[in-house]
């Protein structure tokens, strides 16, 4: 019974000190995928790719998203990334190719599962065709370098698109 405190006591470190190096390991901004999508209404079923990086050792964020099925839009888009900036999630501002500006939320889960994150992402489209787009996305980290991951995005609330990606961070 007298050995309680101390059991507690280096359990309570230890759990703590895994939870501070799986937040040390972060997020990666730097990655490139090959993603699948499904978009029933639209028609525009296939695949394409992506990659996003931070520009040096700034906080100055670029990403690229190339359709290979030809149905979609190819886009550009530049931004600012806040790191944790409540909770543990960071935030990117973002402008785009197309006319699109939004906000992207992403946090680790490793409380939940070591290697999971979710991201969120509010963009508009300005100019004629002003929409609203969502999407929601759960992501697993093999190890450090490859993800696999799954999204929903929700396009003014009437077109759903479904994809599933596989990424590698570099």
């Amino acid at each position: 019974m007298k050995h309680i405190l101390p059991i507690v006591t280096l359990t309570t470190l230890a759990a703590a000190a895994s939870a501070q190096s799986a937040a040390a390991a972060g997020l990666s901004y730097n990655r490139a995928g090959v993603n699948y999508n499904t978009d029933a209404a639209a028609g525009d079923n296939g695949y394409s790719l992506s990659a996003e990086a931070l520009v040096g050792s700034s906080s100055v964020w670029v990403g690229a998203t190339a359709n290979l099925n030809k149905a979609g839009a190819d886009s550009v888009s530049v931004g600012y990334l806040f790191k944790s900036v409540a909770a543990g999630i960071d935030a990117t501002a973002f402008v785009g190719s197309n006319d699109v500006y939004g906000i992207t939320l992403r946090r680790s889960l490793n409380e939940v599962v070591a290697g999971l994150e979710a991201r969120f992402v509010w963009s508009q489209a300005t100019g004629s065709k002003a929409v609203d787009s969502f999407v929601y996305e759960l992501a697993y980290n093999i190890g450090s370098k490859y993800q696999v991951a799954v999204s929903i995005a929700d396009a003014d609330k009437k077109d759903n698109e479904t994809s599933v990606s596989v990424r590698y961070n570099f």
